[in-house]
């Protein structure tokens, strides 16, 4: 229908003529109520907002020459992550002579992820970047 017997029509209801799709041919126009319809709009934003689940990635900090029991403790820390549905990362820094020794930090590292009792998959394996390795785990 013309724009002009559409404006006329929306008038005389006392709402407003929105348009929809303005790329379409013709353009395709609703009678409404234009601020309850922002209104909604508004809403169904804030909903899938407050729906959707912030994930923060963990940081967590292993060494070289780490002891039994501060191992255990980065575990528990770990598996207390992973419940509460974090992204975990562990990183490990190379200094000085551990740097020529590489491949037994990896090991460690890959013991270490192993040893986690949570379903977890690893999203990036255990990578070495000059100095430092590092590896992110998360819940499955």
């Amino acid at each position: 229908m013309p724009t002009s017997e559409a404006l006329r029509l929306a008038n005389e209801v006392g709402l407003d003529l929105v348009e929809m799709n303005p790329t379409a041919q013709p353009p395709v126009c609703k009678i409404m109520d234009y601020g309850q319809f922002q209104y909604q709009q508004k809403r169904k934003q804030q909903q899938t907002q407050q729906k959707s689940k912030r994930i923060e990635v963990k940081g967590l900090r292993l060494s070289f020459k780490i002891g039994k029991g501060d191992l255990a403790i980065r575990k528990k820390q770990t598996e207390k992550f992973i419940d509460k549905g974090h992204r975990v990362r562990i990183e490990m820094f190379l200094r000085g002579r551990e740097r020529q020794h590489g491949e037994l930090g990896k090991r460690l590292m890959e013991d270490f992820i192993a040893s986690i009792e949570k379903e977890t998959k690893v999203e990036q394996p255990v990578t070495r970047k000059g100095n430092s390795i590092s590896a992110i785990i998360s819940p499955k």
